[in-house]
């Protein structure tokens, strides 16, 4: 027998595997490139791994057990050092 998921939690599964496109969207657009790969660790486990960097020589690389959360590691990194440039 098959579970079936409510409609709403159907939603917010899109919705967050969307939001990593949404965050990869707007480092671009603020002058970032960035790119991700997954590989199995020694235990099976899928990792993620990230990067991000600019011609100015800030780079940022993550791994994470998730797409989702390496990107909002970016996400967060980045506005703080953005923040830092203007404040």
């Amino acid at each position: 027998m098959i579970d079936s998921f409510p409609a709403s939690a159907c939603w917010t599964l899109v919705l967050f595997e969307k939001y990593w496109e949404i965050i990869a969207d707007n480092l671009s657009k603020v002058g970032w490139s960035w790119g991700y790969a997954s590989a199995i660790d020694s235990q099976g486990r899928t990792i993620w791994i990230a990067d991000a960097h600019r011609g100015d020589g800030k780079r940022f690389v993550v791994h994470a057990e998730e797409k989702l959360a390496a990107f909002v590691e970016f996400e967060s990194a980045t506005q703080a050092n953005y923040s830092a440039m203007f404040c």
